[in-house]
């Protein structure tokens, strides 16, 4: 129930949002009430943010860049389905309290494809945190459009949208992967 209204009040207000007080108003309990639950903020954020990342699968079909590729997709756009989803997630990575899913996912993929497991954990990590940087950013700047204190919508620059400049930076990260691994080619 806690969690389920956490997500609640951060896809209508952000990570801001997430204070203790109002969680604890919206579930008609004492603030001090959560903390049964939870010792502290930093391990709700985390609660929300596994949460938040339970939807996003690998597809089960295609080879192995494009099943890294898919779920790289999914998972900006389950981040980006929240306001400061990314910037969540970023932080219970950061506490090391949660959030670890995705790591997993990737690793799963690229040694599937045949990467060796520490190399599979970083090639995941340098994944994760691109995802999480690009997303961080997109947000940040859709909010500063939203709020009239910038007048670009897209933000980034240039002539690709910012889905294409996300694609092109998976696929960067790709190509580095399977350059450098000797892995199946596309």
């Amino acid at each position: 129930d806690i969690v389920r209204v956490a997500v609640g009040l951060l896809s209508t207000g952000g990570l801001h949002a997430l204070a203790m007080r109002r969680i604890a108003a919206e579930l008609g309990v004492q603030q001090s009430a959560l903390y049964w639950h939870f010792d502290s903020k930093q391990q709700l954020i985390a609660a929300v943010a596994d949460e938040l990342l339970v939807p996003v699968q690998a597809p089960d079909e295609g080879d192995w860049a494009s099943r890294v590729t898919v779920l790289a997709e999914r998972l900006r756009a389950q981040l980006l389905d929240y306001p400061d989803g990314a910037e969540l997630v970023a932080t219970a990575i950061a506490f090391r309290l949660g959030a670890q899913r995705p790591f997993g996912q990737f690793t799963t993929e690229l040694v599937g494809a045949g990467l060796a497991p520490e190399r599979a954990e970083v090639a995941a990590s340098v994944l994760v945190h691109f995802i999480l940087g690009y997303t961080t950013d997109e947000q940040q700047h859709r909010q500063a459009a939203a709020l009239g204190a910038i007048d670009e919508a897209d933000g980034g620059g240039g002539s690709l949208s910012a889905e294409e400049r996300f694609s092109q930076g998976i696929g960067l990260i790709v190509a580095g992967v399977e350059g450098t691994s000797r892995l199946p080619t596309r």
